[in-house]
């Protein structure tokens, strides 16, 4: 049973209270110390010092100070006043027992409400976190969005400045054939003047030998005719032969059909030209050819500038819809870019433009599958990516590339890998 400590002394003014409590010797780490505003306990085996006070106090504002063996607290009273005694009297071990329960209770509410408080300030700080890191991510996406609009706005320009340069080219081409053929045009005028005056001259001559006789005469003349009347041309043969052309196939595995059907495909898609468009007016003829314009974007592309390059495969693609490699290049260019759908788009349109299937296809036919496989996988759809792949592998079995991929993918569908 503790020993109560009786030998404490306190002091009041009318707003606080002062008590001085002996430690008798007591380590200061083992003071426990337990105030509400009608109760204040400090507990130091063997010693317990207890007082139910007088008057209600602002326990959250009072103050308890150690020191040189000795805890000295400053109690400030809710109520300025002057108390008749420290300890409230005529209290019995019932009533004790209710102010200790009650201020217990007090203490466990205070501690709930302050646990609350400092639970909601921390999801205030979380709140305010996220927000500042949701800004911060909106401020680098906007920054990445303006990058790409400045690299489309300066592959536009310099798209343009290409153009500029290629009409002046051009000009100047127009110019320089103008001024050869008006050479021309003066200096085959020049030489008709001097045959014509050549012309006179002989006839001048044959005039003033009329004179020496008929014989001299027929002389002259017979060679006169001779001069002015070309040799006639020679009859002869002219032979053509043409190159047969000659399929890779076997001729038990022969595929001619197939092939001359895509070689007849290849020849209407070069013919099939839509140069009616409003805005293509202004193009020079070379940049009316998809051909030239499927050329200047894979130049675009090998400088990794590839939204100019779709740029370039749009306009090409805009001119003739069915020449299927503008489709499968505008797909690498979308790989690149992560525009994953639209890759996968543009596969399955070249895969629709290369058919019938024959070897001269059969390179490109491999490259969108692996394209189009590669864009599903990065879209973790690994199943629909294997198919793409083994279709590729149909295609080209000994390459080791594809090969290698394709058994990335079977380990991740099988679940040993985490990346394709």
């Amino acid at each position: 049973m503790p020993l109560q400590v009786g030998d404490y002394s306190w002091q009041q003014t009318t707003t606080a209270v002062f008590i001085s409590v002996p430690l008798r010797g007591v380590c200061i780490r083992d003071a426990d110390v337990f105030c509400t505003e009608n109760y204040l306990k400090v507990n130091f085996p063997p010693f317990l010092f207890e007082v139910f006070l007088y008057a209600p106090i602002d326990d959250e504002n009072s103050k308890a100070k150690i020191g040189n063996n000795t805890i000295i607290f400053t109690l400030h009273k809710k109520e300025a006043a002057m108390w008749e005694t420290l300890s409230v009297s005529g209290v019995d071990k019932e009533m004790m027992q209710r102010i200790r329960e009650k201020s217990i209770l007090q203490a466990q509410e205070r501690a709930k409400e302050a646990m609350e408080a400092k639970a909601a300030a921390r999801r205030e700080d979380q709140k305010y976190t996220l927000s500042v890191m949701m800004k911060i991510e909106e401020e680098e996406r906007k920054k990445i969005e303006d990058m790409k609009e400045n690299e489309r706005i300066k592959a536009t320009k310099e798209l343009e400045a290409w153009k500029e340069r290629q009409r002046k080219a051009e000009e100047q081409k127009r110019f320089q054939r103008e001024e050869k053929s008006h050479q021309q045009e003066k200096q085959i005028t020049e030489e008709g003047k001097k045959l014509k005056q050549k012309r006179l001259t002989r006839n001048s001559a044959s005039r003033n030998l009329a004179t020496k006789g008929r014989n001299s005469e027929n002389i002259f003349f017979e060679k006169l005719k001779e001069d002015n009347i070309p040799a006639p041309r020679s009859v002869g043969n002219i032979q053509i032969s043409f190159t047969p052309r000659v399929f890779p196939t076997a001729l038990r595995e022969s595929q001619v059909a197939e092939e001359e059907e895509w070689l007849h495909k290849q020849a209407e898609a070069r013919r099939a030209m839509n140069t009616d468009i409003p805005e293509f007016c202004d193009l020079k003829e070379e940049e009316k050819n998809p051909e030239w314009l499927k050329d200047k974007g894979n130049k675009l592309f090998a400088t990794e500038n590839y939204l100019a390059a779709i740029n370039a495969y749009n306009l090409a693609i805009r001119l003739n819809t069915k020449i299927p490699l503008l489709y499968l290049n505008r797909a690498a260019c979308h790989l690149k870019l992560k525009n994953l759908h639209k890759a996968i788009e543009d596969s399955s349109k070249a895969l629709e433009l290369l058919t019938p299937p024959v070897a001269v296809n059969a390179n490109s036919r491999m490259k969108a599958h692996v394209r189009r496989g590669t864009a599903f996988c990065q879209l973790e759809l690994y199943v629909e990516g294997l198919q793409d792949y083994e279709a590729a592998l149909k295609i080209d079995p000994s390459n080791k590339i594809v090969q290698n991929d394709a058994e990335k993918i079977r380990n991740i569908i099988q679940g040993t890998e985490l990346k394709c």
